[in-house]
C-alpha cells in the first residue's frame, strides 16, 4: 500500500515479525502508550525485564505456529502498527480470538486499520475462528467507527473499566460473528 504524504509517496509494508524482533515490537507498544490514553498502559508502566521480552518472544512464536494472529505495518522500516489475535485455549473457547490493536498517531486514519481488518478476517476464517472480540473505550469514537465499518458490534458496556487521568471511563464490549 502507497500513501502520499506532502507528494512523496509513502510503502506500507504489512508482515508477521521475526523472534529477533520482540525488542521491536517492545519499542513501538512503549511508543503507544506515550501517545495516546486509549491503550491499557500508562507511559513508564511497561516494564522491560528479560521475562517480558521472553513473553513477547513467546507471542511472536505462536503467530508463526497460528495458534494466534500477529501482523505489523511498517514505514520505511519502522513499525506503526499492528495487530493482535489471541485464541481462545480451552476447547470451549477455540473458536474465539480476542483483538488488540495500536496504530502510531502520525499513521491513522490513512487505512492501515481497515488493512489490518481485512488481513485478520482472513486468518479467522482460514482458522476456523467464529467469533472476533474487543473492547474500545467509549470516547474512542474513531476507532469504535472503524470496528462497527468492519462488522463488529456493541455487545454491551463495561462500567469503569479504566481509570485515565484520575477519571473512570466505560469501554463497550464489541464482537463480530464470521
Amino acid at each position: 500500500m502507497n500513501l502520499e504524504k506532502e507528494g512523496v509517496m509513502t510503502q506500507i509494508t504489512y508482515r508477521k515479525l521475526r523472534i529477533d524482533e520482540a525488542q521491536l515490537f517492545w519499542n513501538m507498544m512503549t511508543e503507544l502508550d506515550n501517545e495516546t490514553k486509549f491503550m491499557m498502559y500508562e507511559p513508564g508502566e511497561r516494564t522491560k525485564t528479560s521475562s517480558d521480552i521472553k513473553a513477547i518472544e513467546d507471542l511472536i512464536q505462536s503467530a508463526i505456529d497460528n495458534d494466534n494472529y500477529l501482523l505489523v505495518a511498517e514505514v520505511n522500516q519502522q513499525i506503526v502498527g499492528y495487530i493482535l489475535a489471541l485464541r481462545g485455549k480451552p476447547n470451549r473457547l477455540k473458536h474465539t480470538a480476542y483483538i488488540v490493536t495500536g496504530i502510531n498517531k502520525d499513521h491513522r486514519r490513512k487505512g492501515i486499520g481497515k488493512t489490518f481488518f481485512a488481513y485478520l478476517d482472513k486468518w479467522a476464517k482460514d482458522n476456523d475462528i467464529k467469533r472476533l472480540e474487543l473492547t474500545v473505550i467509549c470516547t474512542n469514537i474513531v476507532a469504535k467507527q472503524l470496528y462497527e465499518q468492519k462488522g463488529f458490534v456493541v455487545e454491551g458496556t463495561k462500567k469503569n473499566a479504566m481509570l485515565i487521568d484520575g477519571n473512570y471511563v466505560d469501554e463497550f464490549y464489541m464482537a463480530k460473528l464470521l
